[in-house]
C-alpha cells in the first residue's frame, strides 16, 4: 500500500527527530510502536531515562502550533501505549520516564527543517 503525502512528511518528520535525538546523545529502542489504542512514534534511552516522543511536522507555513494538534483524546491514547510498552518490556516500576512532543518544520525547497522539542509534557 502506497503512502499518502501526509504519510511522507510525518515519515521524514521521524527520521530527522531520530537523527536530532542521536546526536545528543539518545539511543533509538523502537518506533512506530503500535496498539490499537494507540501509537507512539519515538522511543528513545538515555542516563537511564526512557523518553516517549510523539512528532508532528508540517510542510507550509500555518497560523497554529503543530503541538498544538496532540489533543487531550490523544494523550489519554498515548498514555495506554506507554503504559502497555512499559509492562510489555518488564520495564521497572522505578525506571525514569517522560513524555515529549517535538515538531517538525519542513522547508521542501530548500530541503531544511527546524526542530522545537517540548519536553515532559503531562499526560
Amino acid at each position: 500500500m502506497s503512502q499518502t503525502e501526509k504519510q511522507k512528511i510525518g515519515e521524514i518528520g521521524e527520521n530527522i527527530s531520530c537523527e536530532f535525538l542521536v546526536k545528543r546523545g539518545y539511543k533509538i529502542l523502537d518506533r512506530n510502536y503500535r496498539k490499537k489504542w494507540g501509537e507512539i512514534d519515538i522511543i528513545a534511552k538515555k542516563d537511564k531515562k526512557i523518553y516517549f516522543v510523539e512528532v508532528k511536522t508540517v510542510s507550509r507555513v500555518t497560523n497554529y502550533l503543530p503541538e498544538e494538534n496532540v489533543h487531550p483524546w490523544k494523550l489519554k491514547r498515548l498514555g495506554r501505549a506507554i503504559k502497555t510498552y512499559l509492562l510489555e518490556k518488564n520495564v521497572s516500576d522505578e525506571t525514569e520516564w517522560q513524555f515529549d512532543v517535538i515538531a517538525v518544520f519542513l522547508d521542501l525547497k530548500t530541503k531544511k527543517a527546524k526542530i522545537r522539542i517540548t519536553e515532559d509534557v503531562i499526560l
